[in-house]
């Protein structure tokens, strides 16, 4: 039996592409330590600078802890680091590693490994997340032409996965055990668009509901011009129907700034007025969750344009939002801008938003105090005996808060009804 190590870095995205790799290498077992292992696996994030710099951090520590092993292992290293730069960027550097995997050969990548290694593949899965959830990854690449982004050069042009590859899937993961699937891509509202598709992800969601056995669905990372009021009616329709699993009413809405000038600057009209999209959404599901990421420091951000954030923020109350301090990336439309803002105002502006951020989730989740909720189990917690860290509806998984929980029936991949005893500022504690 294959014994593999893997670090898997960034989005769920990637997640998903080295569990579909390890799974197709035949049967296996994941070691705790890299020098037990016969195969070391490294797949990498290359979307900005500390995304980069750990990237090649973590392969060169790893390189240099094998160097010591009795017996060497395989050292493989995949995904958008050598999507971004190319494999001849850093195989004279690091000449350890064995076999670099170029991203946009996505569909090579167990043919090559499974050459090297002297196995044959086939299509498989090893799953990294526990039995609780599963990421499903919808498409690949992204047609948005964002001023900021690297995506498309490290990624490509959007490229649906065929519907019945995904249900196939999904069938596989939730026969495992999975209650909660979470749909990722870089936009999960163009799905289909590619092939002209209309209505794609809608039909794929109706079909993914029917599973038994399935309790959550969940959307992350969709665009607002994704988000029409058809849509918004079927996730609402979905969402009551009080049986069979549910498409929990959460939006990852990635708006990225509040002001018009900054959005156009960051080549996002569909996107200018963000407020109709909340309020569309409000006005469907008026208690949807809601999720955002913020960009502070953007070229040309003034105090004005700051300022006009913070406001959309506070009026908004998002149940979670995630804020970055702009980073100027080599080959972007954005790095070449003139008026550039400087690191300490990037940082201190996302450290006053994300303050705001903090009391606004403190309130939110104090209102859950008293209340009797479902929570899904993901794992034992590492430290206490009896104590796990679950989910409760408006908690995605490893980017939000989580749910602390004990009392009879918990254990992981277990969905159980919870008393909410404390809230804090993004976490809850529950009693079942």
């Amino acid at each position: 039996m294959l014994k593999i190590y893997s670090v898997s870095l960034g989005c769920p995205k990637n997640r998903v592409d080295t569990e579909r790799l390890l799974g197709s290498l035949g049967p296996s077992m994941t070691v705790s330590e890299p020098q037990e292992a016969d195969l070391v696996f490294v797949n990498t994030c290359g979307f900005i600078r500390p995304a980069i710099e750990e990237s090649v951090r973590t392969v060169l520590e790893l390189a240099d802890s094998l160097s010591e092993a009795p017996r060497r292992p395989f050292l493989a290293v995949g995904g958008c680091l050598v999507g971004r730069f190319g494999a001849g960027a850093f195989a004279g550097e690091i000449p350890e590693v064995d076999l670099w995997l170029d991203n946009r050969e996505l569909a090579l990548w167990p043919e090559r490994l499974g050459r090297a290694l002297g196995l044959a593949p086939e299509p498989g899965r090893l799953l990294s997340t526990g039995p609780s959830y599963a990421y499903l990854k919808l498409s690949d690449g992204c047609d948005h032409g964002c001023s900021f982004c690297t995506i498309p050069f490290i990624r490509g042009r959007l490229r649906s996965a065929p519907e019945e590859a995904l249900l196939e899937e999904a069938r596989r993961l939730v026969a495992g055990g999975v209650k909660e699937l979470t749909l990722v891509a870089q936009d999960v509202a163009a799905y289909g668009r590619d092939a002209d598709r209309r209505g794609a992800l809608r039909f794929l969601v109706e079909k993914l509901l029917r599973l038994d056995g399935l309790k959550w669905v969940r959307l992350m990372y969709l665009y607002p011009a994704g988000l029409n009021r058809e849509f918004l009616t079927f996730v609402r329709d979905a969402a009551q129907t009080g049986s069979g699993p549910r498409l929990v009413p959460y939006f990852d809405v990635p708006m990225q700034h509040a002001h018009p000038d900054i959005l156009a600057r960051m080549g996002r009209p569909f996107a200018r007025n963000p407020q109709e999209t909340v309020d569309r959404i409000r006005d469907i599901l008026p208690h949807a969750a809601l999720r955002t990421s913020m960009i502070v420091g953007f070229p040309g951000e003034t105090l004005k344009h700051f300022d006009h954030l913070v406001e959309f923020v506070e009026k908004n109350r998002f149940h979670h939002l995630g804020v970055f301090a702009y980073e100027a990336e080599e080959g972007t439309d954005a790095a070449r801008m003139p008026k550039q803002v400087s690191r300490k105002v990037k940082e201190e502006r996302r450290d006053i938003l994300m303050s705001r951020q903090a009391e606004i989730s403190r309130e939110i989740l104090s209102e859950c105090q008293g209340l009797r909720m479902d929570v899904l189990v993901d794992a034992a917690h590492g430290e206490w005996p009896g104590l796990h860290t679950g989910r409760v509806w408006f908690q995605a998984p490893e980017v939000d808060g989580v749910t602390y929980i004990s009392g009879p029936g918990v254990v992981p991949g277990a969905m159980v009804s919870a008393d909410i005893m404390e809230s804090a500022e993004y976490d809850l504690t529950a009693l079942a």
